[in-house]
């Protein structure tokens, strides 16, 4: 009988995740261009209909760019990562990390999206933050872009719902893959891209309000980032020989609520259209389902020719995703409703959540690890998981946050049995090593790091850095390679 392997190969990539707009601040700083993101202004939860970003209309981005707007913050804050990278890093390192995920800020190397020369500071900055990575030996895994369009393409083109914006993005993508090919190896195109059909803004930098046919926009904008995404990687594979590209998801893992047919068929469903766009990068076609979907919905979209030809030879090299939580749909959904990133379903009575609604499900990790190796037999890379929760600081300092512990350890143990199911896994970046602003709201409340951040949600404190139980915690696992959970 052949042995199993025992566990995570020894080149696993242990390590963390994180975006330019939730982490470094210094919005404004070194010819820096608005983007997207800092259109996303802090709001009191009083003043807020719901936990959920707001969908970003022409009329508030311009009270945001008169100052009529009158949040508290009205530019997307971060935790300062701009100035204290050195010291984030040198955690990092700490804690053992073979790799950070991290995004470049596209509005920081061309800051209207469209300049005919790149802001030469911007590229120095991360010139800096690639040194000091491989000075401890880590390596970076670099988001093209992670929620940030240029406001100037915005602007100008209404985001990815023009074409125009394909080239700005691919003279972005080369200008950063030439000025990197000696520091970076594993990239990705666009997070979550399946964003786009939630928040076009956030997705694409997209203002839905000056579509006629939201629908039709959507996915015109997204047909207009696959192009881009395969470009880009045929760029990089020119560029830096032996590179890597993958796509990313933000996985939503769903089950039918009951064994009635009507169920079963709506959960196919929902998860073909979850995969959708995965399929596209990783197959190189348009799946056959969504002929239908886009007739039924009046979508036609616009192609140029070799389009079709461009995704085919194009495709990814890996595939990454973001696991949060599972989803139960109902055809004829009662009861009660669960909460999600966005998304929501029937409440799974088998399954815990989170202060935030979010229900926990480690197994439905396993499930989504084999469905997706099964489905496209390329590496996997889990580049999103982790918990927010409000986190308590004791009177001598320290933060006891054995339920993020508790989360964590859960869902690696799963990981290691889809490695023993065959799923070829090659790493894991936690959300949020260090506590980062909400995508969403732009609040601090909600944190996910090893690393807290002294900084409340009305901009108060002394951004200092110190370490929770976690830290200790996945420092040991990472240096027994998963082993001492």
């Amino acid at each position: 009988m052949t042995e199993l392997k025992k566990g995570f190969p020894e080149n696993f990539l242990w390590g963390g995740a994180t975006a330019a707009n939730q982490l470094e601040g210094a919005f404004d700083a070194d010819g820096k261009g608005l983007s997207s993101a800092d259109m996303v202004a802090y709001v009191p939860k009083a003043e807020r209909s719901s936990d959920h970003a707001i969908e970003i209309t022409s009329e508030r981005i311009g009270q945001i760019l008169s100052g009529e707007f009158k949040a508290r913050f009205p530019k997307r804050e971060g935790v300062d990562f701009y100035h204290r990278y050195k010291e984030d890093i040198a955690l990092f390192a700490e804690m053992g990390f073979k790799v950070f995920r991290l995004s470049i800020n596209w509005a920081r190397i061309f800051p209207n999206g469209d300049d005919a020369e790149p802001n030469e500071a911007g590229l120095q900055f991360y010139d800096n933050v690639f040194d000091e990575l491989h000075k401890y030996g880590i390596e970076p895994l670099v988001t093209l872009a992670h929620y940030e369009t240029p406001l100037g393409l915005t602007q100008k083109y209404n985001g990815w719902a023009s074409r125009e914006v394909i080239s700005c993005f691919t003279r972005y993508a080369e200008t950063v893959f030439r000025r990197y090919q000696d520091k970076v190896k594993y990239w990705i195109t666009f997070n979550e891209i399946n964003m786009m059909t939630l928040s076009p803004f956030t997705g694409g930098g997209v203002v839905i309000d000056r579509a006629e046919n939201k629908l039709q926009t959507i996915y015109q904008a997204l047909h207009h980032q696959f192009v881009a995404s395969a470009l880009a990687t045929k760029l990089l594979h020119e560029i830096i020989p032996g590179s890597q590209m993958g796509c990313m998801l933000a996985r939503m893992e769903s089950y039918a609520n009951t064994c009635n047919p009507e169920d079963v068929r709506l959960n196919q469903h929902e998860n073909q259209m979850n995969l959708y766009f995965t399929d596209v990068h990783a197959r190189g076609e348009y799946p056959k389902y969504m002929d239908r979907y886009f007739a039924e919905n009046n979508v036609v979209l616009h192609k140029e020719s070799g389009d079709d030809e461009i995704l085919k030879l194009h495709t990814v090299d890996y595939v990454a995703f973001s696991y949060y939580m599972t989803l139960t749909v109902s055809a004829s959904p009662e009861g009660e409703r669960a909460q999600g990133n966005l998304f929501g379903g029937v409440k799974n009575p088998y399954l815990k959540a989170s202060e935030w609604g979010w229900q926990i499900d480690p197994v439905g990790l396993r499930i989504m690890l084999n469905t997706m190796y099964d489905r496209y037999q390329k590496p996997l890379f889990i580049v999103e998981n982790g918990l927010g929760a409000y986190d308590k600081v004791e009177a001598d300092g320290s933060i006891h946050d054995s339920y993020r512990i508790d989360y964590l350890r859960q869902h690696i143990a799963q990981m290691k049995e889809a490695i023993l199911d065959g799923v070829e896994l090659i790493g894991y970046t936690s959300w949020g090593p260090i506590d980062l602003v909400s995508m969403s709201t732009s609040e601090m409340s909600k944190r996910y790091g090893f690393i807290y951040v002294d900084l409340d949600d009305d901009g108060n404190g002394t951004l200092n850095r110190s370490k929770k139980d976690s830290f200790h915690w996945y420092k040991k696992v990472i240096a027994s390679n998963g082993a001492e959970l």
